[in-house]
């Protein structure tokens, strides 16, 4: 397997974890938090999957556009992301088009050659663009991590923690 598809593959797996987590999450577990005013494990998954949408929009509009309700604009008059109201519940829809989007967006750079957009002058992932399937897995990963502790705070016990973890198996396939 070549490194691009290496990559690829990765980011797969990091979606497929994103998904056995969502799977596993409980109604009440949407609200734990560490009750020192710390986001909730909704807010991180929001935050997780609007992280995809909010970078597509300043890389590649044009990949960002199925992420986005065009008849409903934000603040700044930028039509807003499709699941900004969305019951919790529905977000692994979020997660699964953001990650579509995200790779669709990486190709079609890849393949032309042409660097993502830079509108603030940052250097955003200019020498390659899928130095954003990376930084997408990583910033997963980070809040993953959070909500994991935010579970073990709400109550569940080692063994529901240990089935959690269950999810390493996808990285050992």
């Amino acid at each position: 397997m070549n490194e691009p598809d290496l990559l690829l593959e990765a980011f797969r797996r990091n979606g497929r974890v994103n998904g056995v987590l969502l799977a596993a999450l409980t109604p009440a577990d949407f609200d734990l938090s560490d009750g020192r005013g710390g986001w909730t494990v909704e807010r991180h998954l929001r935050h997780m999957a609007g992280f995809r949408v909010g970078w597509l929009w300043n890389l590649s509009r044009e990949h960002a556009g199925p992420l986005l309700d065009h008849t409903q604009k934000d603040a700044d008059g930028d039509p807003q992301w499709r699941w900004h109201d969305c019951p919790p519940t529905e977000l692994a829809a979020a997660f699964a088009a953001g990650d579509e989007a995200a790779v669709k967006a990486v190709q079609a750079h890849l393949a032309s050659g042409e660097p993502f957009a830079d509108p603030w002058n940052e250097g955003a992932y200019r020498s390659n663009p899928a130095h954003f399937l990376q930084h997408t897995i990583v910033h997963d990963s980070h809040h993953r991590g959070q909500m994991m502790a935010l579970l073990r705070l709400g109550g569940r016990t080692r063994e529901e923690m240990d089935a959690l973890e269950g999810h390493w198996a996808i990285w050992r396939a």
